[in-house]
């Protein structure tokens, strides 16, 4: 038997190194083409999300205001109304949702590829109930000790606790499997342990907080994208990249993982190594993005799955197709949540789990373990 259990004739009669060779090019261009798909429906969706909202602005003006800025010998000009509404709102939202997205994503394909696992995500491992903590801890601390002055300082103070909080939990959950010989199901029962001890001192905040600080926790714990910033974006933007990046660099060690830890061990792979590297850089990069735009669920629990229907196992294109399709995912959500009810606005984790929920059910229904395998 040969690559995908097609039979292969190795007499020299019928078929047999060249053919595999042919079979694997084959298969490796459809998977290319399918990413090329996904980078143009992701252009596509971005386009329609610069025009669509409360302020209509059409095609024409957008690539007015992108020229004027980004080719110094363009001569057209765009309105100051389309300048506002293109660069100060949507473009930077968009990013943001388009950044986000890949972190999630590209997080949760890693982590359901190193604990050999698909339920896994950068949620199910304790790190949503950790950053939530830091958040609600600095909402209600920061409320009541700063007064005034939490408006200005707030959203940093926010976004830094929370990101503290989730990175370190995740390191505190490898800690704990350490002890137990770093096996995937210690990682997920400390995951969800912690996640568990978490929300609990986010229910207590909730209690003791006041008005406005409990709508002010509610409101990030509901997830969105309506601070977005410039600056976020240029922090984030090559901070998930270079994550990214490292990722895939492992993508050959996590194949030989998917065997079984026995055949990764024979065939070099340091597991545990591999293990610490890239739970540590996908907790990096998820937490992160989660520390400014709060807690999204289903992004990065969904889009692996999805792409695994569409391109297979390899994490060689596994990980960059979860990527982009979790772009695409939380960009499309992200603009459903601006313009279904325009002007008022939706918090985009309800429209992710609206999404995410019945897509999941739908896959536990179902059964279908090649998907997974």
């Amino acid at each position: 038997m040969g690559i995908s259990g097609v039979k292969v004739d190795y007499t020299g009669t019928g078929g047999g190194p060249a053919e595999i060779g042919e079979i694997y090019s084959h298969h490796a261009a459809r998977k290319v083409f399918l990413l090329g798909a996904l980078v143009l429906f992701l252009v596509l969706v971005a386009l329609l999300a610069t025009v669509v909202g409360a302020a209509s602005v059409s095609v024409g003006d957008v690539f007015r205001v992108i020229a004027s800025r980004m080719a110094p010998f363009y001569q057209g000009s765009a309105s100051t109304l389309a300048e506002t509404v293109v660069l100060q709102l949507r473009l930077p939202r968009i990013l943001l949702a388009l950044i986000t997205g890949i972190s999630l994503a590209g997080a949760g394909a890693v982590m359901q590829g190193i604990l050999r696992n698909p339920l896994v995500s950068p949620y199910t491992l304790g790190m949503s109930g950790g950053a939530s903590f830091g958040a609600a801890l600095a909402i209600v601390l920061g409320t009541s000790l700063l007064g005034p002055y939490f408006k200005v300082a707030g959203t940093y103070l926010i976004a830094f606790n929370a990101f503290i909080f989730g990175f370190l939990t995740m390191l505190l959950v490898y800690g704990i499997a350490r002890l137990k010989g770093t096996a995937p199901e210690t990682l997920i029962l400390a995951g969800v342990a912690l996640g568990y001890l978490f929300s609990a001192g986010v229910s207590a905040l909730k209690y003791f907080s006041n008005n406005e600080a409990l709508k002010e926790l509610v409101i990030w714990l509901m997830g969105g994208m309506w601070g977005a910033t410039w600056q976020q974006v240029g922090f984030l933007g090559p901070l998930v990249l270079a994550c990214t990046v490292v990722l895939l660099c492992y993508a050959w060690d996590m194949n030989a993982l998917s065997a079984g830890e026995e055949v990764a061990v024979n065939l070099g792979v340091n597991v545990n190594r591999l293990r610490l590297i890239c739970l540590t850089v996908s907790a990096l990069a998820a937490s992160a993005t989660v520390a400014f735009t709060g807690v999204i669920g289903f992004i990065g629990l969904v889009s692996p799955h999805i792409c695994r229907m569409l391109i297979g196992s390899d994490n060689r294109f596994l990980i960059p197709c979860s990527c982009l399709m979790g772009a695409a995912l939380l960009l499309v959500s992200d603009t459903l949540a601006r313009t279904i009810i325009a002007p008022t606005e939706i918090p985009v984790g309800i429209i992710t789990s609206l999404i995410g929920a019945p897509f999941f059910l739908y896959l536990l229904l179902k059964k279908r373990k090649h998907w997974w395998s």
